[in-house]
């Protein structure tokens, strides 16, 4: 760990997109104390997936460095739905789903943050204001600055609504800031903008203004769109070690070099091919968040599958009935996968679905019972079950 106040600086920083302004990480860590360093969550998903654990990465970095993390889990803001790189407005969530969420959130962001350093907060605390202490936060900002932020000002110029709500956002997360006294704020590049906004509004309640570090998105599965539940594109630190080992093994080799960069913290390999760098990137993954044995296993688990393509050691068992003797299949992977019939037809007709590792025509949509039943179904790569008929 570097020494001294401009040496560190420039380590935490390293791979940031935006340390703002420039030379004021060094002036805080000058100050000779534990900074308070914020990263705020709005818990409008109960997972966390690998694309978040970037900032929490970095987070743990100040941690590491002496600072105390302040975790804001956001069951405030949570009503109201940040609107950064959204299109429309977000969904509002039930009072349940939100305290369940954040549960969830606190438990899985402890698998890179350590509990030692760590103040987590609840800005519920602090938004319940009253309405002249409502009156004064709004006062620190003019419209015109916020539908400057790139967000509002695309939806605008294509006459898509945007709610009073969504324009309180950043300055409620801005007044978290003012909540905590944060020295430093992390966020997304997404978040820029309401980061900044929270140097502002420090500024109008008489506090120090906090150092704001941007971290890059990490793409998703997709190779093409920032990690995301909502685009389906995600791989959760929860999932199971075969789950996290084959989605590794998905994407884009494009993708490998950022997926090290900002997951691994080094360049990806240059002197193995992108196969074998995959690998052991998916190795590495699930070490982190599930043990070295559990890697191993998921590693052989992938390859009796996928490389040998025999059956998984354990396959979930179905029983699905039976009227005539005779099978629908479309009915039968709806049932047994949690699928809709039109996706089970359109799997069918592209060659996706196997019976006991042989592909199905796509053109037959029925079977006899004698021909299933007993037998591995396998949609995709990663799906299967054994199917028992009644």
């Amino acid at each position: 760990m570097p020494a001294s106040p401009s040496e560190l600086a420039a380590w935490l920083s390293r791979n940031a997109v935006d340390c703002l302004p420039i030379g004021g990480l060094e002036a805080k860590l000058k100050l000779g104390r534990p900074l308070r360093v914020k990263l705020g969550i709005d818990p409008t998903a109960p997972d966390i997936h690998l694309g978040f654990t970037v900032v929490l990465q970095k987070m743990r970095e100040f941690q590491d460095a002496g600072h105390t993390v302040v975790l804001i889990i956001g069951d405030g803001t949570a009503r109201v739905g940040d609107p950064s790189g959204r299109s429309s407005t977000r969904p509002l969530l039930s009072d349940e789903q939100i305290r369940s969420n954040a549960t969830t959130f606190q438990e899985q962001a402890l698998r890179v943050l350590d509990p030692a350093r760590l103040e987590v907060r609840f800005n519920g605390e602090w938004l319940d204001m009253s309405m002249p202490d409502f009156f004064r936060l709004l006062s620190t900002t003019t419209v015109a600055h916020v539908i400057e932020r790139d967000d509002f000002a695309k939806r605008l110029a294509a006459k898509t609504p945007v709610s009073m709500l969504e324009l309180m956002y950043p300055l409620l997360q801005g007044y978290d800031s003012v909540a905590v006294r944060a020295d430093v704020e992390l966020g997304g590049t997404d978040q820029k903008f309401n980061l900044l906004l929270g140097r502002d509004i420090q500024r109008a309640y008489g506090q120090d203004e906090q150092v704001i570090l941007t971290m890059p998105l990490l793409t998703g599965t997709d190779g093409e769109r920032k990690m995301s539940k909502s685009f389906g594109n995600y791989i959760g630190v929860t999932e199971a070690p075969e789950d996290m080992y084959g989605k590794t093994l998905s994407i884009p080799d494009a993708s490998m070099q950022s997926w090290y960069e900002l997951l691994l913290g080094r360049d990806l390999p240059g002197e193995v091919s992108p196969r074998d760098a995959k690998r052991a990137l998916a190795r590495e993954l699930v070490t982190r968040f599930h043990g070295a044995d559990a890697a191993t296993a998921a590693e052989q688990a992938f390859d009796r599958v996928h490389v040998r393509h025999e059956l998984p050691d354990e396959v979930p068992e179905v029983r699905f009935a039976v009227a005539n003797g005779t099978v629908h299949l479309p009915a039968l992977l709806a049932e047994a996968f949690a699928v809709s019939t039109s996706e089970a037809r359109r799997s069918l007709a592209q060659g996706g679905v196997r019976l006991d590792g042989e592909p199905l025509a796509g053109d037959v949509l029925d079977l006899p019972l004698e021909a299933i039943d007993h037998r591995v179904l396998q949609l995709g790569k990663r799906r299967f079950a054994r199917i028992r008929l009644r």
